[in-house]
């Protein structure tokens, strides 16, 4: 499929609507869950450690490092062939007037939790795209794939839970039988505490197999947990949305390749009447982008465990280039009442153009929502486009400072190498870090503003790095209150999630990385007049990232996270970031059980997440 590579939206914000009817469809109540901790445990290493049908190239990859990791099935193929800018100048960051304060901070799920939950029936992966809402007194963390529930103390309550476990699965891998039965392959989960309903919302993307081999089936849906109370700890109803959208199950049939579409990197949103769910459409297996895919769910349905409507737009991309358009999220009582009911979203589309490079703001919206129960067919999509300051596809890598390197060190050895499945290969290290393309972040709309950011190229000397483009804007009259780019010297800032209080005042989440950084959990702090403020360090990386995606002998492409992760809760925010929590040397790494370093990681893998409480 052709991408289109400009965008005709010239008259000052002016709006678009959409024509077509939007699809409508249904779904039910599926089920119970129960989050329940699982036994941590089995073999350090087995012969089947990565699921190859996630470890494919990924929407944000450029043509020269989208995986291509032999396997017995072809692969999911999410790449979109685009540049980068190659070093854009940018200028400094004005001081924040609100003072950030770090009250608590503590390590969330690792890469220990994610390979030895459910008793070791589980894989290696990465990245761990990072969840996290807060409500009531807990605080969720999810990433691919395992979730801990916490008190906001940080004194944990449940955990590790596998996913697979959560959502009624059999395990992704279990190894306790010869044949190696596979359940499905869960991905990108997304969390959010809604204040009106007071329930938690946890959503994963779910690719279904032929039975229990590795063969992909082609159906994939979205599930969606609903907690029945206001305490995550308890019972969680359970949905299934289809989105293969090839006229099955309700779905439309956008004709993708070999047959089923994929509904990759989905997103939440809400306003007082919805959940809004977003997803980049691709194929199943074979190429092609198919646009963006915006789901609206009646938010009272799926908090009551009943029946509930649904209406998608997927016709975004006609009204332009539609590609991660993010739903904003709304500290209590801040939801748009105007036009029946509002949801704002915001997008990019440098990743369109051949240099990577776009001043343009994508600035959608949802109107009449309040009809989702009662007339679903009537709600409708607009989108306007603001011109905002350049912003770019960063050069995608981030050199490392030099550190403990354990699993590149066994990669080199002749003893250690056959242990976890490697041919033995020197590599020089530690492996560069692949920072994220200009794709849109976490949305939030606070204050009668929608603030976003995302990544962008930033250019320092002869060196490039990854700053933070951010925005702040009237999504009705296309005012921007801020826009600007927050870099810090010799480092690049990645992943970043913006999180705004109802008197509007904001925190920007990030990781911070760079030859003279190991990977730390970083936050500034934003405003409406003067931007964003200085870097700060919720959390210090202790040694270089060490993951199995940094080496040829597994992986051609370099994975860090996918997005990270703010939840608002009263005057705090609370931010959740990827780092590096321990320091782990070659000789640790060889002590039985081998690669777990006294439970802080796992042979093929180090990351971490660090959870923080944050008042502006």
């Amino acid at each position: 499929m052709s991408i289109r590579l400009s965008i005709a939206l010239v008259a000052a914000f002016a709006v678009r609507s959409a024509s077509a009817a939007p699809v409508t469809l249904q779904i039910e109540n599926a089920g119970t869950a129960f989050p329940q901790s699982s036994i941590v445990g089995g073999d350090p290493i087995t012969d089947l450690e990565f699921d190859l049908a996630l470890l494919a190239g990924d929407a944000d990859a450029n043509s020269d490092d989208a995986d291509s990791l032999s396997g017995t099935q072809p692969q999911v193929n999410r790449t979109i062939a685009h540049g980068h800018a190659g070093g854009s100048a940018v200028n400094g960051a004005a001081k924040a007037k609100s003072n950030p304060e770090l009250v608590r901070s503590f390590d969330g799920v690792d890469f220990h939790d994610q390979r030895f939950s459910n008793n070791g029936n589980q894989f290696s992966v990465e990245p761990p795209d990072q969840a996290l809402c807060v409500g009531n007194g807990f605080i969720v963390e999810s990433v691919n794939d395992v979730l801990r529930i916490f008190d906001t103390t940080g004194t944990q309550l449940v955990g590790p839970v596998d996913l697979n476990t959560f959502y009624g699965y059999p395990a992704a891998l279990d190894r306790t039988k010869p044949t190696l039965p596979r359940g499905p392959s869960l991905t990108d989960p997304v969390c959010f505490f809604d204040p009106d309903t007071q329930r938690f919302f946890h959503v994963v993307l779910t690719l279904d197999h032929v039975g229990t081999t590795a063969t992909l089936a082609g159906t994939n849906h979205l599930d969606i947990a609903v907690s029945q109370t206001s305490n995550p700890t308890g019972g969680w109803n359970l949905f299934k949305l289809p989105v293969q959208n090839n006229g099955t199950e309700g779905t439309p049939n956008h004709h993708c390749t070999n047959g089923f579409c994929l509904g990759d990197y989905p997103h939440i949103g809400a306003d007082a009447n919805a959940i809004f769910l977003t997803t980049n459409e691709f194929a199943v297996v074979g190429p092609g982008f198919f646009g963006a895919q915006i789901y609206a769910i009646s938010k009272r349905a799926l908090a009551a465990g009943t029946t509930a409507n649904v209406v998608l737009f997927d016709h975004a991309s006609d009204l332009a280039p539609a590609f991660t358009v993010w739903p904003a999220t709304s500290p209590a009582g801040q939801n748009a009442t105007d036009n029946g009911g509002t949801e704002f979203l915001l997008s990019s589309d440098a990743v369109f153009f051949n240099d990577g490079v776009s001043t343009d703001l994508l600035v959608w919206s949802v109107t009449n929502t309040s009809a989702i129960d009662t007339a679903p067919s009537s709600l409708a999509l607009s989108v306007a486009a603001l011109t905002v300051k350049p912003y770019a596809v960063p050069a995608r890598r981030t050199a490392q400072k030099p550190g403990n390197t354990p699993l590149r060190d066994c990669i080199a050895s002749p003893t250690c190498a056959p242990l976890i499945g490697s041919a033995v290969r020197n590599i020089a290290g530690p492996r560069s870090v692949a920072v994220n393309d200009s794709r849109m972040q976490q949305v939030t709309y606070a204050n009668g503003k929608v603030w976003g950011a995302l990544d962008t190229d930033v250019a320092q000397g002869t060196t490039s790095f990854s700053g933070v483009a951010y925005f702040v804007v009237n999504p009705r009259s296309g005012v921007i209150f801020a826009n600007g780019t927050l870099s810090l010297p010799g480092a690049s800032l990645t992943y970043p999630a913006v999180g705004v209080t109802q008197s509007g005042r904001g925190v920007i989440a990030f990781t911070v990385v760079g030859p003279n950084d190991y990977p730390s959990a970083g936050y500034a702090g934003l405003d409406a007049k003067a931007g964003a403020g200085a870097v700060h360090i919720a959390a210090a990386g202790a040694d270089p990232w060490d993951g199995f995606t940094g080496y040829s002998t597994f992986s051609n492409r370099p994975r860090w996270g996918d997005y990270g992760a703010t939840a608002v809760d009263g005057n705090s925010i609370w931010i959740a970031s990827e780092y590096i929590a321990h320091s782990c040397t070659f000789a640790q790494y060889l002590a039985a059980p081998l690669g777990e370093c006294g439970g802080t990681r796992a042979p093929l893998g180090n990351w971490a997440t660090r959870i923080s409480q944050i008042v502006p």
